[in-house]
């Protein structure tokens, strides 16, 4: 192949590299909380949430348009969902109770945590995959798929890990599962909502700042899928100190967000050229620059002044028209001031002819009332 055509192939189809696709399940079991399920579990393809089932409902659903339309297709599928939804609801309402007991708890509310995932590398075939619970916010225990045992990080989950570890078969199930089953079934949702979860669509990016001595934000919007990542670099070497990483979030839209900051109160003016924020999107060769420059930045500083010029000549405007009204007021009717109240849904001058009286002591009784 000629130099030129390689070159036109990288321009206007640009290589893309391996993509890890990911299928997660959190599971939440609770005890005391009121005007609550006492089970719920999300099912998240790629982040993006596509099943739901709660112990009030007793049934699976789907969360997206491509999921209802393969548990329509598939209600063998639906079932092997709601059938785990219900065990699961059962089975860890009953650890809850053992827990309660081995760690002399009565009463307050309890929370039992599941979060298992499994991971597919769609170029190498890799798979990876996880199980984890957690008590009360604390991670509880954890399985080891390279030894199908427990990881008990926390004396308490000591006598759970010695009960788990010698029930071989449920271990041999997660290794089954997470392996083998998981894959599957993220191979089967990437099928089904590939129009929306194998998109690729890049960011917006922007240099934001509060004010001159606060960190310059370099803010990414609209991309996806959430597998990316920000940093800042320094004549092509990546930066470590005076730099604070965001979390990725979600935006209504179903896309992502997220920001990286820099600390630039030690950054000469002639340094500013040699830094530039990177977004690397996985899976595309090709990284969004951004270079640091204080003319692109985006800041609401300086604008505090004309709000407040703008607030005194509306102020004065107003003022105006007082003073002009109140001098219409005084000359109106040769001189004769008129007094005003409220009755019942109008105004009306207290000398008008539905006036209980003329004296001002009824006009000063009718207004109160």
């Amino acid at each position: 192949m000629k130099t030129m055509e390689l070159v036109f192939l990288l321009i206007f189809f640009p290589v893309t590299l391996s993509v890890k696709h990911s299928l997660k399940f959190f599971a939440t079991s609770s005890s005391g909380v009121k005007n609550f399920p006492d089970f719920v579990v999300v099912a998240l393809v790629d982040e993006v949430p596509t099943g739901y089932c709660d112990s009030i409902s007793k049934t699976a659903e789907g969360k997206q348009d491509w999921s209802q339309k393969m548990y329509k297709d598939d209600p063998q599928h639906l079932e092997w969902c709601t059938q785990q939804c219900l065990l699961d609801q059962y089975e860890y309402k009953a650890h809850i109770d053992i827990l309660k007991q081995q760690l002399n708890q009565t009463e307050g509310v309890h929370i039992f945590q599941r979060m298992s995932s499994c991971e597919w590398d769609d170029e190498t075939g890799e798979v990876n995959g996880f199980n984890q619970f957690g008590y009360d916010g604390d991670d509880f225990i954890a399985f080891d798929l390279k030894t199908l045992t427990w990881i008990a990080p926390k004396p308490q989950a000591v006598i759970t890990k010695h009960k788990w570890d010698r029930d071989r078969a449920n271990n041999e199930w997660w290794n089954y599962f997470l392996t083998q089953q998981c894959p599957e079934f993220v191979k089967r949702y990437l099928d089904y909502g590939k129009s929306s979860l194998l998109r690729t669509e890049f960011p917006s990016v922007f240099l934001l700042q509060k004010t001159p001595s606060s960190p310059v934000s370099c803010h990414a919007t609209g991309f996806y899928p959430h597998r990316a990542m920000m940093f800042w670099r320094k004549d092509g070497e990546e930066l470590h100190e005076d730099v604070e990483h965001g979390e990725i979030l979600p935006n209504h839209d179903g896309s992502f967000q997220m920001s990286v900051d820099l600390n630039v109160s030690s950054v000469t003016p002639e340094d500013w050229r040699r830094y530039e924020c990177v977004f690397h999107l996985s899976g595309v060769k090709d990284d969004i620059i951004t270079k640091l420059d204080k003319a692109v930045i985006r800041t609401n500083w300086g604008k505090t002044g004309i709000l407040t010029l703008q607030c005194v000549v509306g102020l004065l405007l107003l003022l105006a028209v007082c003073i002009t009204g109140v001098f219409i007021w005084r000359r109106r009717d040769n001189g004769e001031r008129q007094t005003y109240f409220y009755s019942s849904s109008r105004f009306r001058p207290a000398n008008s002819s539905d006036s209980s009286s003329s004296d001002p002591s009824s006009v000063k009784d009718a207004a109160l009332n």
